[in-house]
């Protein structure tokens, strides 16, 4: 099995090395990289590429690590019990399968996608290393033992809030998504966006990069966020020439509010166009 990215996503070659090193050494693939470069979008584009099922498990604040296994639902065979309902003599009719269960069980090698680990609470990853280690886990309550019918492919991703811990990331291979230059920009552009014209692109790019460096800025607008205005510009019609306006004492850029997503990088645009226009009255 061999991934070399698909017509849908842009791989850099890097990129394509970690996920088939990944692949062969039968780890799980760690990727971090700034929220809106394709991290998630890259396991599903493995599992199509690849002709593999797809098995997403989104992490959230409160998720439990043995909620990717299993969850007992005592509660309610306590409440049949007491209703006099049959089903109460097996307790497998109380038992609801986690993602980890579903990648296990399957008769094809899937992909399954952790999604933002980073998420849940700093013990989350040891809980899972022993499951992820071996491939399997026991069931106490029907005392069976899931083990994996085939190892699946397993992507991990980060956003980079809370450290993972070491014993964690020494059993996973990892891989930083750079954000992407010039060039690699481009393609992905070509790829959502065929035929766009090449000086709107050009344009607006500049116009990107550019607000990326702004100095002081809470949140980078993310390629996610450039597709989105991309796809305004080219709706309404904007002309390259708007974007092309250098004029320093007008930082924001038309239809901004796609780029731009908190009032205080709107406030500090606004506060350096403000300084731009005063520098250029005393000038």
């Amino acid at each position: 099995m061999r991934f070399d990215g698909s017509r849908d996503y842009v791989a850099t070659r890097d990129l394509t090395i970690a996920v088939n090193a990944a692949i062969a050494l039968q780890r799980p693939l760690l990727i971090k990289g700034e929220p809106g470069t394709g991290k998630t979008v890259l396991a599903i584009e493995i599992a199509k590429a690849l002709k593999a099922p797809l098995i997403e498990w989104h992490i959230k604040s409160t998720t439990k690590a043995h909620q990717g296994l299993y969850e007992y639902d005592a509660v309610s065979r306590l409440r049949d019990s007491q209703l006099g309902d049959p089903r109460v003599s097996d307790v497998a009719n109380y038992i609801k399968r986690g993602k980890l269960w579903e990648a296990f069980i399957s008769a094809q090698r899937p992909v399954l996608l952790i999604d933002e680990i980073d998420k849940a609470d700093i013990e989350f990853p040891n809980d899972l290393l022993q499951e992820l280690d071996r491939m399997e886990f026991y069931v106490y309550e029907t005392g069976e033992t899931i083990k994996a019918a085939v190892r699946p492919i397993v992507v991990i991703t980060s956003n980079n809030e809370k450290e993972l811990p070491d014993a964690f990331l020494r059993r996973c291979f990892f891989h930083y998504i750079k954000f992407p230059d010039d060039e690699t920009m481009r393609a992905i552009i070509d790829v959502h966006f065929p035929g766009i014209q090449s000086r709107l692109v050009g344009e607006a790019l500049r116009v990107f990069y550019d607000l990326r460096q702004a100095p002081g800025l809470k949140k980078k607008p993310s390629t996610s966020e450039l597709l989105d205005w991309l796809k305004l510009l080219v709706a309404d019609e904007v002309d390259p020439e708007t974007l092309r306006e250098r004029d320093p004492t007008k930082m924001l850029p038309p239809l901004y509010g796609a780029l731009l997503k908190n009032e205080q990088d709107v406030h500090l645009l606004e506060r350096l166009a403000f300084l731009a226009r005063r520098e250029a009255r005393n000038g």
